[in-house]
């Protein structure tokens, strides 16, 4: 990647954390002993898939309010030798499941999701039938080189000896505290003596290290047609919840094409639907070519009210038309098409905020973590993983250690809706693990956890190192914006005094301490060397590899 050259800026922050390089490989997670567990792999001769997929069993154990093997998620994964997929193991709604199985409470932008008893939220109902499992075994398959067994030791053995908890995790725990303890087996786990588990103390998972341990023995028979599939069958059945056998045999990870879109001499790729990042980061990058962005300065009222328009025009088309394509006719080329963002912008005021309605129609029928990872032949993969809200549905299936996912809060619970419940329909996503190309050469890969904060944060890093021309470390630590047609979120480095331009323009101004989560990426210079980043939202840390063996033919001597 290019040496970034100074740009205006009218936000001015400090990067919290520093990169790293390395020549042979580069491995970022949001947690230090995850990207240890991949960097292992990196040095053992494994390529960047191997890592990442050790790198995602190894959170599992050390966040397990953010990813789990009963969780959902995407991997993008492009090749050496140009094999370019995206995995799609996000989770299904169960067979039994149907469009008006909870009781709505609000229509209102930012509650659409909001049904009685939180049902969709904590508890057996509110779990989605798992996919994460599926789709990275299925991704060592088709693109690792090390066995399974090998991938899950590090993550094995975390489980068994214990790692020291956070006090990022010990942060979560107390804020799902309540919830928490409603489950005997998290309540034990996470909440010893009624208080959340404190920073500096050892965290053991017994129970888990042998669920990881037949996974490694059988491989995801052990949970889609073995005996962790039957705890979790026989758990639904005792307790209210959907899932049977049925759903974990029909269970299947999609491959798909991804999404690709061209801002600037760049080519942008993401996930397709049912994701909304490569569909919707292509609409607004298309939006934002219009202007010179970069002139703006970044953090100006100009700039920031240009990113909030475009955010609000691709949340209102995205209401109607970004769901599972098996499920409603989604009209990919009409969304990137750069004429339609051309009709668009044509309506967007500089000087005045609006409210945005769907320019198309429909074709009717919270919490996450990341890696990016890449090695020095070339290989990248940058996943999304998630059990959706922290600690998914609260729920822990007795004597696994596993918890679930609580999937079912992406669909939107009013029936006759683009995404709407049905019976194995595929949950859409805000998941953006992006790849950035320019004249056929890997330029970086980036992405982040943060619910519906998720793709427009992405946008945002990627507006920051082309527009801004900043640094890596810059662009994921940069303060971020956000909104969906309702409040304008932003974070405390953007100005008062832009906050109080943007309240004149009609926008309604909140200050939040956090926008989405904590991003990683790395950068791929033309010397060769990789640059890894992570931002100060979470407990991200890259390791990067040099080095390498001894020169052919050399011998001790004395």
């Amino acid at each position: 990647m290019d040496m970034p050259l100074p740009a205006p800026r009218v936000a001015r922050f400090t990067c919290e954390k520093k990169p790293a390089t390395g020549s042979r490989g580069m491995v970022v997670t949001n947690h230090p002993l995850a990207s240890g567990a991949g960097a292992q792999m990196l040095l053992a001769g494994g390529n960047a898939v191997d890592a990442a997929i050790a790198a995602l069993f190894a959170l599992t154990v050390v966040e397990p309010m953010m990813v789990g093997i009963l969780g959902g998620g995407l991997a993008h994964i492009r090749m050496a030798d140009g094999r370019h997929e995206v995995l799609d193991g996000l989770s299904t709604a169960p067979l039994a499941a149907t469009p008006d199985m909870y009781e709505c409470l609000s229509d209102e932008i930012g509650h659409q999701r909001d049904v009685r008893d939180r049902l969709n939220v904590v508890g057996p109902l509110a779990v989605a039938v798992p996919g994460a499992l599926a789709g990275w075994c299925m991704a060592l398959e088709r693109f690792g080189t090390m066995a399974l067994a090998d991938v899950l030791a590090p993550a094995i053995a975390l489980a068994r000896g214990g790692f020291t908890v956070t006090p990022y995790l010990s942060a979560c725990v107390a804020d799902t505290r309540a919830d928490l303890a409603r489950d005997p087996g998290l309540a034990a786990l996470l909440l010893p003596g009624g208080a959340p588990i404190a920073p500096g103390t050892r965290l053991r998972r017994p129970d888990y290290a042998e669920s990881l341990a037949l996974i490694a023995e059988r491989g995801p028979a052990a949970l889609y047609g073995g005996p962790l599939g039957a705890a979790l069958t026989g758990f639904m059945a005792g307790h209210g919840g959907l899932i049977t056998q049925a759903d974990l045999d029909a269970y299947k990870v999609e491959i798909r094409a991804p999404i690709a879109g061209a801002y600037r001499g760049h080519t942008v790729f993401g996930p397709p639907p049912p994701s909304s990042s490569g569909v919707h980061v292509a609409q607004m990058l298309n939006i934002l070519e219009g202007y010179d962005i970069g002139a703006m300065g970044f953090g100006s009222a100009d700039a920031v009210h240009l990113l909030a328009e475009a955010l609000k025009i691709a949340f209102a088309d995205r209401a109607v038309a970004t769901a599972d394509p098996a499920f409603v006719s989604v009209p990919v080329d009409r969304l990137i098409d750069k004429a339609y963002a051309a009709e668009r912008r044509a309506a967007i005021r500089l000087d005045q905020a609006q409210a945005w309605a769907p320019g198309l129609s429909g074709g009717e029928s919270a919490d996450t973590t990341h890696l990016t990872v890449a090695d020095g032949a070339g290989n990248v993969i940058t996943s999304t993983q998630t059990v959706n809200g922290l600690f998914g549905a609260c729920t822990m299936i007795p004597g696994t250690g596993m918890p679930t996912n609580n999937y079912m809060f992406n669909f939107d619970p009013h029936p006759g809706r683009a995404l709407s419940i049905a019976p194995g329909k595929r949950v859409f996503t805000s998941m953006a693990p992006m790849i950035v190309m320019r004249e056929g050469k890997l330029e970086f890969a980036l992405g982040l956890p943060g619910a519906l904060r998720i793709f427009p944060s992405a946008l945002q890093a990627i507006v920051n190192l082309i527009d801004h021309r900043m640094s890596l470390q810059e662009a994921v630590e940069a303060p971020r914006i956000w909104t969906e047609g309702g409040v304008l979120e932003l974070e405390a480095a953007i100005p008062d005094a832009v906050a109080e331009a943007l309240a004149a323009r009609g926008h309604r101004v909140v200050r939040s301490p956090r926008v989405a989560g904590g991003m990683n990426a790395i950068a791929f210079g033309e010397d060769g060397m990789l640059t890894g980043a992570a931002c100060w939202r979470a407990d991200g840390t890259p390791v990067g590899i040099a080095g390498g063996l001894a020169r052919e033919g050399v011998r001790f001597s004395i």
